[in-house]
């Protein structure tokens, strides 16, 4: 049976990678595991790309929906450290949806691209029949800057600092608290219940990035951005490091862990540190400008700390926890899904 969720390293190595259209110099960055944008220089400018689905849950509230729909594509094209700038979007609607609701989700497309200073340039609507939620289309998130000014792993070396924003499983606790928020507060109260609900908004790195990226890209400061969302945090960790052909060691006690998270994956028995969080940002940051960074995250109100550095490939992916150092793998699965699916069932 296949794996739902991404497909597996070997299928992208062997099917996707050998084959990839016609060779064109002004790529300078191309499809990679780990790696969440394509870079295309153009002249003086470089501009990145991402495409992801249009993912619309009903059961969130359109509007909701719609604001997670547009940040988890936007979350990937500003881990290259350059602007938003355009998006081109393809809804293929389902039948039932109504003129109001669409009205109302794209109200909320519309205005956080501009928030973040995108146009919408382009795009295709329509309902269709056996189209169906929550994937109803596709879209491609464009952001542009200086040709020398964006960051990707390419530019990672041994001894940057590793960054990582707000802790684990945020998508899978600010979904869990969406979905189930009586079972939540059954089990917890209302205070924790409340503080689960408001993970959903934290379900987002465009101001993570974008602050980071303030101080600098490159030698100046951020070297790469991952935005850790399926696999989480170890499988974010995991692919950040085989697409920098580095290493990297990682201290588990230093990644912020808030309360709602801790009690909401043991609630649903998933492991946080392998578990869905799109709002968690992994970055890398040249040693000099670490503290910097930390600093203006945190004056903005976002959680983060500096919990590892980036080694040498032959020292392998580490990870130190009470005291030990050992070599971790890719989870392979994410326990979101399962756990999940079992909850709507129960």
């Amino acid at each position: 049976m296949a794996i739902i969720g991404k497909i597996t390293d070997e299928l992208f190595q062997t099917v996707i990678k050998p084959r990839l259209g016609a060779k064109r110099p002004e790529v300078a960055v191309g499809p990679e595991q780990g790696v969440d944008v394509g870079i295309v220089e153009l002249g003086d400018y470089a501009m990145a790309m991402t495409s992801d689905p249009v993912f619309i849950v009903p059961a969130y509230g359109f509007e909701r929906s719609a604001w997670f729909a547009i940040h988890i594509l936007a979350s990937d094209a500003v881990t290259s450290g350059l602007a938003p700038a355009y998006l081109t979007i393809d809804l293929n609607l389902p039948p039932d949806l109504s003129d109001a609701d669409f009205a109302l989700m794209w109200e909320i497309i519309h205005r956080e691209c501009e928030k973040m200073g995108a146009a919408i340039v382009t795009g295709h609507t329509g309902r269709y029949e056996n189209c169906n939620y929550p994937m109803i289309g596709g879209a491609t998130f464009m952001a542009l800057g200086p040709r020398d000014a964006y960051c990707s792993p390419k530019f990672c070396r041994p001894g940057d600092k590793i960054i990582i924003t707000k802790g684990p499983a945020i998508e899978a606790t600010g979904i869990f608290a969406a979905m189930f928020p009586d079972r939540i507060e059954k089990q917890f109260g209302a205070a924790l219940r409340k503080e689960a609900e408001n993970v959903f908004y934290k379900m987002s790195i465009v101001d993570d990035a974008r602050i980071a990226a303030s101080v600098g890209t490159r030698d100046k400061g951020v070297s790469a951005m991952h935005d850790a969302t399926e696999y989480g945090i170890r499988g974010g960790l995991h692919e950040f490091a085989k697409a920098a052909r580095l290493g990297l060691v990682v201290h588990k006690d230093e990644i912020v862990v808030t309360p709602a998270v801790k009690e909401i994956c043991e609630m649903f028995a998933i492991d946080p540190l392998n578990s869905i969080s799109e709002g968690t940002l992994i970055a890398t940051v040249r040693p000099h400008a670490a503290n910097e960074v930390l600093k203006r995250l945190r004056d903005n109100g976002i959680a983060a700390s500096i919990c590892g550095e980036m080694t040498d490939e032959a020292k392998g992916i580490q990870m130190v926890e009470g005291g030990r150092q050992k070599p971790f793998d890719h989870p392979g699965v994410d326990p979101f899904w399962e756990a999940f699916y079992k909850a709507l069932k129960s």
